[in-house]
């Protein structure tokens, strides 16, 4: 499975006062790169502004990269050129809310969902992991002093 995000659109949604700030993006790929290892799903962000002159494409790990427009060039121009090139349409879904983009994947038989459903989703994966490390957590086996201390407690008297 692999998603295509609108990265401006999906802030937007999570963090809105994190929108214009530079911590807001990268915030906002820790959520995904956590979301991107507990899923094992192929990641692709999409955000407005280059930090460079031309476009770059940062690859975090080889499941996760990182796209910025080039100079006169927009994030949906982006997306929609990573759109045309899919060619596995039945996994893919791209994550936007905006109605042109989501339409243009439509076209191209692309699943769309939107960045107010994909947040939630995000959070409910990032729930269930935390819940799941809190179980294991607790569920650690009893150390040597432990098991001596409950034996002492329930030992029958003769």
């Amino acid at each position: 499975m692999a998603y295509l995000i609108d990265g401006n659109n999906l802030l937007g949604r999570i963090a809105p006062h994190e929108l214009r700030e530079r911590g807001g993006r990268e915030g906002l790929v820790v959520r995904l790169l956590a979301f991107q290892r507990l899923t094992r799903t192929r990641v692709h962000v999409v955000f407005d502004g280059s930090p460079e002159e031309g476009p770059v494409a940062d690859v975090l790990n080889p499941k996760f990269t990182v796209h910025y427009p080039g100079r006169g060039q927009s994030a949906d121009e982006i997306i929609a050129g990573l759109i045309e090139r899919q060619t596995d349409r039945r996994s893919f879904f791209v994550i936007s809310s905006d109605r042109a983009i989501r339409g243009l994947a439509k076209a191209h038989g692309l699943r769309s969902v939107t960045s107010d459903e994909f947040a939630r989703e995000i959070k409910r994966a990032l729930r269930e992991r935390r819940d799941l490390r809190a179980m294991e957590k607790n569920a650690a086996a009893a150390t040597p002093l432990e098991t001596d201390l409950w034996d002492e407690v329930f030992k029958t008297k003769p």
